[in-house]
């Protein structure tokens, strides 16, 4: 009776712990992370603010986890969308530029993993133990060697070091670009008053390019 107690008590805890990061996300849906707090997201979930945080020790813990969920789903569906984008028999600079659209077209359809991107090392990465750093950032080195493994299958002549660094500096690109290119409202109101202040095309096209003369430059390295 007790283990079956035990075991049950578990399956709440867990059901709980769903439950606050589906919650979560749903908010993500609806505002930015900036407005997400943790004394809405208990209301939400129907708990206390002290019992939620039996289950996450913050709010930026809770972001992190969702976060990590998101990078996994987009990783399955990049494995299976990315070599049908990228014809593997032409040659290696028409194959560099369909990787870097078919990335470019991806992340733009999940803006909102691009966001937490952009806020993982300001934001995310505080107010959080180093417990919670290093789970976290085990989860991200599976996912950026996922992200590798996929490079490879349609640009192999990326060695694994070379595909390693290429998965990393498409992460840094998302998160840099997602940011410049979704700017505040005060911002948003001086380029439509004077679009010459523009200095950055849509986060697609910015991404696209810029992606395709990192890879470019990255199989050109003499030292490859």
């Amino acid at each position: 009776m007790t283990t079956f107690q035990r075991a049950r008590s578990e399956e709440q805890r867990e059901t709980r712990r769903l439950s606050i990061l589906a919650t979560a996300t749903t908010m993500l849906a609806e505002m930015p992370v900036s407005a997400i707090s943790l004394n809405e997201l208990s209301r939400r979930v129907g708990l206390a603010k002290s019992n939620v945080l039996r289950y996450f020790e913050s709010r930026e813990a809770v972001l992190l986890e969702v976060l990590a969920t998101m990078a996994r789903d987009f990783l399955i569906e990049l494995v299976e969308q990315l070599p049908d984008r990228v014809d593997d028999a032409d040659p290696t600079p028409v194959r560099i530029k369909a990787t870097a659209a078919a990335l470019a077209d991806s992340f733009a359809a999940h803006g909102k993993l691009c966001e937490l991107l952009s806020v993982q090392a300001s934001i995310l990465d505080h107010n959080i133990s180093a417990e919670v750093a290093a789970h976290y950032k085990r989860g991200a080195q599976d996912a950026l060697a996922g992200l590798a493994t996929v490079l490879r299958t349609v640009l192999p002549e990326l060695d694994d070091a070379h595909a390693a660094e290429a998965a990393t500096m498409t992460i840094v690109l998302v998160g840099a670009l997602w940011t410049q290119t979704h700017p505040g409202p005060a911002v948003l109101a001086a380029y439509e008053a004077d679009p010459d202040l523009v200095f950055l095309p849509p986060f697609a096209v910015a991404f696209e390019r810029a992606l395709t003369v990192f890879l470019a430059g990255l199989l050109a390295d003499p030292d490859r």
